[in-house]
């Protein structure tokens, strides 16, 4: 599984989740989004979706990248049913700014206590 721990870049989907998603406990991937287990989990259950193509963040999201946001929107809508009937609550949320680590744009779907 992939170390996030010795990574230092700024975009830690586009330089390491992305390119190589064998390392990663994948939850879904398809054309436009790669979704997977969290590499340092904030709670019991952790699942960070991304677009494949790069996006910032949210709020630098444009016209062009509708397709994008729709396949991911989606991902993270039918990762967030599945979580929520496992374990009976899940949570979604991007970081924006400085509280965005990873400058490409990303959703969390969490569950559970906090790590």
């Amino acid at each position: 599984m992939a170390d996030q721990t010795m990574y230092t870049g700024t975009d830690f989907y586009c330089d390491i989740a992305i390119p190589d998603p064998g390392s990663l406990d994948v939850v879904r991937e398809d054309d436009r989004v790669l979704a997977f287990h969290h590499t340092r989990p904030f709670w019991d259950v952790h699942i960070v979706a991304v677009p494949k193509r790069h996006i910032a963040s949210l709020t630098t999201a444009g016209a062009a990248d509708e397709a994008d946001l729709r396949a991911l929107l989606s991902a993270v809508q039918q990762i967030a049913r599945d979580v929520e009937r496992e374990h009976g609550a899940a949570a979604v949320l991007t970081n924006l700014g400085a509280y965005q680590d990873s400058k490409h744009l990303h959703v969390h779907v969490h569950s559970g206590a906090r790590r």
